[in-house]
């Protein structure tokens, strides 16, 4: 595809390196966020292929989402001459990324201990389950991670734990990877050495729910599951309405309660004493919410909108993702830029994927680049190594790269 008005050159990571030896989603958001960012990052699979291509069900986005504005190259690492390519490559980058388990990289000799010696500048993102503990050799995934660091407890109803419905520590441990790489590289500038980096799942999902445990140390306390919690504020909930419809709507202060009073009529709730501040909504909860969500029912979602939107309120629409699509806010704010699909029954057709959400200068970070196919650039990698055209038909033909 046409690359953006926004060149290379203009990006905050511009002649920057990456080789990512990465799968499914950590590994990869990584690599993408370095990627939006203007680095050339390049993308190592095996010479079928990351495995992520080709999955069904919910895994059927991972590929095209987690890979673009990167370089693919196939590498059979168990292959002497294929190890040479991948060792090669790794050590012309400034980051290296991987997500395998523990002990994968050093077997190859592609761990941060041997790729330091030939390139003492490099930086190293390991991303893992575990830090280095009594944890490490897990295996770790987001959902196991989201068990057993409490936020599945909290997402659930009590009793019936439910995990977050997006891969939320694997892409936070993906961000967290690339934060710690470009703090790694800002410090490189300052002492011409690399480093090693870990992030890990367990880890980014405690930080998740750290501010469930620190309720408890100032409360003494336990948090309760979302769906059972003790709200802060009387009104900050989801309504069913009219015609089937569910709106969230809040007022999480004084002022906005009584702007919410206001603009539906509701006179007689301003004026009791016993509603007059929000600890006392709060403590009147119980009683209060039946008789919202009674009079609130006869309003259609649409209307409820309306309504809260001219008094700057806050609510929100129960929307599912595919509607995101149509959403005017993404179509007004460039949001969402087409990529071509690179695998499967759709290859080559186009689809619309979400940008990082940040703007820098004014700008929204662009795709430069659609999700490459197995070993698209092979070729041009191997000759900016050295290989002659002539080596690298022979690593072809000896099945060493893709």
């Amino acid at each position: 595809m046409e690359p953006n008005a926004s060149t290379p050159a203009t990006l905050p990571l511009a002649g920057i390196r990456v080789v990512e030896f990465t799968h499914m989603v950590m590994g990869p958001t990584c690599g993408m966020v370095l990627a939006d960012l203007g680095a050339e990052v390049i993308k190592v699979e095996p010479i079928d292929g990351d495995r992520t291509r080709h999955l069904l069900g919910a895994g059927a986005g991972f590929f095209p989402m987690f890979n673009r504005n990167k370089k693919s190259i196939g590498i059979d690492l168990r292959s002497p001459r294929g190890l040479e390519v991948a060792i090669r490559l790794a050590s012309s980058a400034d980051v290296v990324a991987q997500n395998f388990k523990p002990g994968v990289m050093a077997k190859y000799g592609l761990d941060y201990a041997a790729l330091s010696r030939l390139n003492g500048r490099l930086v190293y993102v390991n991303h893992t389950g575990f830090l280095p503990g009594p944890y490490e050799h897990r295996t770790a995934l987001d959902e196991v991670v989201q068990m057993m660091g409490g936020l599945a407890y909290m997402t659930g109803r009590p009793g019936d734990p439910l995990r977050a419905g997006s891969s939320v520590n694997d892409i936070m441990g993906g961000m967290f990877g690339a934060i710690g790489a470009m703090a790694a590289l800002m410090q490189r500038a300052q002492t011409g050495r690399g480093q090693e980096v870990d992030s890990a799942l367990f880890e980014n999902n405690v930080f998740l729910v750290g501010q469930h445990m620190m309720q408890y140390a100032v409360t003494g306390q336990p948090a309760a599951p979302m769906p059972e919690r003790i709200s802060s504020w009387a009104v900050y909930d989801v309504f069913s309405v009219k015609d089937g419809g569910q709106i969230f709507l809040a007022a999480v202060s004084d002022a906005q309660w009584q702007a919410f009073c206001d603009a539906l009529g509701f006179a007689d709730l301003k004026a009791d004493p016993l509603l007059a501040t929000n600890n006392d909504r709060v403590r009147a909860r119980p009683t209060l919410m039946p008789v919202l969500r009674e009079r609130l029912a006869a309003h259609t979602a649409d209307a409820l909108a309306a309504i809260f939107e001219r008094h700057g309120l806050p609510f929100a629409p129960i929307r599912r993702p595919e509607e995101l699509f149509d959403d005017p806010h993404l179509q007004a704010t460039g949001s969402l830029a087409e990529v071509a699909l690179p695998d499967g029954e759709r290859a080559g057709a186009t689809a619309r994927v979400t940008l990082l959400p940040l703007r820098m200068d004014g700008e929204r970070l662009p795709v430069r680049s659609s999700p490459p196919r197995l070993g698209e650039h092979t070729a041009e990698l191997l000759a900016g190594l050295g290989y002659s055209p002539a080596q690298a038909q022979a690593l072809r033909t000896a099945a060493a790269v893709a």
